[in-house]
Order: structure tokens, then C-alpha cells, then sequence
């Protein structure tokens, strides 16, 4: 059964050679390929201002120029979320949005008088997260326990309702060889067959 699929590209680089950005093209032929429906949000193309006050969160809208992600995102059934690893999480700009999309009315709502439970808007969905790290993967998983990436799942997706994400790790990568590289991205191709 097709899927709806949103694909967000948190390298701040616009390089278009970027890893990040070739695993992302993969991934969207392949759903797209068998008639999965994907809508792509590449942060290195945007321009926003970072929420700065908590009446900002709480009580503001989205930003005009974020209107079209924030549709994309309840418009989805499952979010591809590819990101390098910049000091053991993603990089600000990658965070700067999410704290712009994921906040009341378009993620969340407290139900009235109290601000501890909160109604998840984007239950249902499931994501991946796909990050590139230039240390190997294994150092990350066990020595810093991923905590860039559980903090992601835990605290910002999980929180909003999307359930189940899964992650995927490929380390060392400017090390690797165009073979290896090619095996990522034919990796990501299946992924985008399967819409997950």
C-alpha cells in the first residue's frame, strides 16, 4: 500500500555532492519508484529565524516560510529525517526546525489547565533517522551511548507521538570507499522500497 513520505535533509551544507543528499535522492526513487508519494525538505535551502523566547514556542505560529514543511509533516504517514553528526548530535540548524515544527498546535497540545501530559498530533507515524558520523559507528553506539540520536527519538519524536523510529548509522565516512559509498545508497534505495 503506497505510503506518504516526507524526506528532510538536515545538512546545513548546500553542497549537492553531500552523502547526506545522494542517500536522500536514493531513498526517494526508491519509494517513489513503486508509488509511494514523498515531498523533500532540504534545510540547507531555507532561511527561518530560531525560536528565542518561550512565549515564541508557546504562542506563536509557524513561520510563514516554514507553513509548507509544518503541512508536509501532519501530511505524512512516515518521516526519513538524514543528518551528519556535527559534536555528538545534529547540527543547530537541524534543531533551530524542529523546535520551530514540533511545538503546539502543529505536534502537540496540553490538554487544558495542564502542562505535564500532552495530546501527541503526530501519532501514527513512524520515522527513520539516518545520520553519517566521521567516527565509527560502533564508538558512537557504545562509548557515547547515541545520545545525540536518543535524545532526537526520545525527547522530540516519541514525545510528539511518532512511534516507531528507527535509526541507522554509517560511520567513518570519509574513510569509506565509493564501493562502500554505493552500498549505503543502494541500502537506502531498498529502504525507500519498503517505506521505512
Amino acid at each position: 500500500m503506497p505510503r506518504r513520505i516526507l524526506v528532510i535533509v538536515g545538512h546545513p551544507d548546500p553542497e549537492p555532492k553531500r552523502l547526506c543528499r545522494a542517500l536522500a535522492r536514493a531513498y526517494i526513487e526508491g519509494a517513489q519508484s513503486i508509488g509511494h508519494q514523498t515531498r523533500l525538505f532540504d534545510i540547507a535551502d531555507s532561511h527561518f529565524q530560531m525560536l528565542r523566547t518561550a512565549e515564541e514556542f508557546g504562542h506563536r505560529g509557524v513561520p510563514s516560510e516554514l507553513n509548507e514543511v509544518a503541512q508536509d509533516l501532519q501530511w505524512a504517514e512516515h518521516i526519513l529525517i538524514i543528518f551528519p553528526l556535527w559534536l555528538g548530535t545534529m547540527p543547530a540548524m537541524l534543531k533551530a526546525l524542529l523546535e520551530q515544527l514540533m511545538r503546539q498546535v502543529v505536534a502537540f497540545t496540553y490538554p487544558e489547565k495542564c502542562q505535564v501530559l500532552t495530546r501527541e498530533l503526530l501519532k501514527g507515524r513512524s520515522a527513520r533517522i539516518v545520520v553519517t558520523l566521521g567516527m565509527p559507528a560502533a564508538i558512537y553506539r557504545i562509548w557515547y551511548r547515541k545520545h545525540g540520536i536518543a535524545g532526537l527519538r526520545r525527547s522530540i519524536l516519541n514525545f510528539v507521538g511518532i512511534s516507531p523510529v528507527r535509526e541507522m548509522l554509517l560511520g567513518n565516512v570519509e574513510g569509506k570507499s565509493d564501493a562502500a559509498r554505493l552500498k549505503w545508497i543502494e541500502q537506502m534505495r531498498q529502504l525507500g522500497l519498503r517505506a521505512s
